[in-house]
């Protein structure tokens, strides 16, 4: 099959509207002209009938050689005009007035294939008929359709310009967007769309030029991102190969390095598992309807508190949830990845106090440490963003990517003394 291009298009369809306007002005109107056209003709036979008194009138009347008089005072007695024969081949007069119906004012009917139209009438027993065949009407189809293919010739030229006007241009337009998405990792091309149009096309480029934009920045949030995960580990990594150093040179004694070795072990542990369920994530994105399934949130939250208690003695967890509103959402490991990354969190800034709130279909965790520098709250969950104390790192990048997976959000705020982290749909 051969492939058009869009210009190539353009004239096809531009050629489909030509065949439509041809047939329905050129074939169909003048047709459904026709009862105007004969409406016309009996009027333009109607009026010399007022002007015949007797038969030599009709002898007299040679003015319009088109239309034929009859002029009938008794059967036996019937006048015509010298012309009737140039408008009607009949020579048998009872023939030619069988076809007329004198009960009527006006009428037609067909003889040897054409269509003859008359007008009669009748006083004081006196009959006149005029009659003409169809060449008027012919005329009149035939100036109209001169007239109409005039119009649409020049139509058609004048058209036809400003679509080829109209298609070059589109093509060019077409063809920049073209260049631009062939260039969209071109750091060096221009990719800001033309504002001079606001049409389908302009949408296209700003859709274009946005997509640089984004795969520029998703460019450079990847390599930051690599910058990152590598500092990030290869810190505890040198920091066991520092102890294993010190452990041969008889610096430190091997409980200390084994103490250090299983730390650091366990961070790189928390770090590849922190990777990984992002990569889970990207996964589950695409299976958005496998994760209508709801699940209890208290019995993550209940585990997560007795775990983390270990870890801070001194910090008081309170818990108000209502049993009403504890299914969520998600799966068992999709929670348990949003709550354990925000206590962890809160675990490093937590004063005394941790309260826990599920109402109204709400999740709400407070900490009472202190508040985070606004600059710091505008970027939290961007992944390996610095916070307080210069900690940095992925848990919080994780929990808005789950909500957000699971179509919640959670917004961080700053409250009288501590920080509010708010879960809702």
């Amino acid at each position: 099959m051969t492939k058009s291009n869009l210009r190539e298009q353009l004239f096809v369809v531009w050629m489909i509207i030509l065949g439509i306007m041809v047939v329905s002005l050129g074939i169909i109107l003048p047709n459904k002209l026709i009862p105007i056209y004969e409406t016309n003709v009996y009027n333009y036979l109607k009026q010399p009938l007022s002007f015949l008194q007797s038969e030599d009138d009709i002898k007299e009347n040679t003015v319009n050689t088109e239309v034929a008089y009859l002029y009938i005072v008794s059967s036996n007695t019937v006048s015509i005009s010298d012309n009737l024969s140039d408008i009607i081949d009949i020579r048998d007069m009872n023939k030619l007035l069988s076809h007329f119906d004198l009960t009527k004012e006006n009428g037609k009917f067909i003889y040897k294939r054409n269509t003859y139209y008359y007008v009669t009438s009748v006083s004081n027993g006196k009959i006149k008929i005029a009659i003409t065949n169809d060449s008027y009407i012919s005329r009149m189809k035939k100036s109209i359709l001169m007239i109409i293919f005039r119009v649409i010739g020049i139509s058609f030229v004048l058209v036809s310009f400003f679509i080829l006007a109209w298609s070059n241009h589109l093509m060019v337009r077409i063809k920049k967007i073209k260049d631009k998405i062939d260039n969209i990792t071109n750091e060096n091309y221009d990719h800001k769309p033309d504002t001079r149009y606001s049409d389908e096309l302009y949408t296209l480029d700003r859709a274009v030029s946005d997509m640089h934009t984004y795969l520029s920045e998703q460019e450079e949030y990847k390599n930051q991102m690599y910058q990152n995960i590598s500092h990030d580990f290869k810190t505890p990594i040198t920091v066991m190969m520092s102890y294993l150093e010190a452990y041969d040179d008889g610096i430190q004694t091997e409980a200390e390095t084994m103490k250090v070795m299983k730390e650091q072990l366990k961070k790189l542990e928390i770090k590849v598992h922190s990777l990984l369920y992002l990569n889970k994530l990207n996964y589950l994105s695409e299976r958005r309807d496998n994760l209508r399934e709801q699940y209890d949130v208290s019995l993550i939250i209940h585990a997560a508190v007795d775990k983390f208690k270990m870890s801070r003695p001194d910090v008081k967890f309170v818990l108000d949830i209502d049993k009403k509103s504890i299914m969520f959402r998600g799966s068992a490991d999709m929670w348990e990845a949003i709550i354990d990354n925000i206590l962890n969190n809160f675990m490093r800034y937590a004063k005394k106090e941790v309260k826990i709130t599920v109402k109204n279909k709400k999740i709400i965790l407070f900490n009472d440490g202190e508040n985070i520098d606004e600059n710091v709250l505008n970027n939290i969950f961007t992944p390996y963003e610095k916070g307080l104390k210069g900690v940095f790192g992925l848990g919080l990048s994780i929990v808005r990517k789950t909500l957000h997976l699971l179509d919640y959000d959670i917004t961080i705020e700053n409250v009288k003394n501590g920080v509010k982290f708010t879960i809702y749909e």
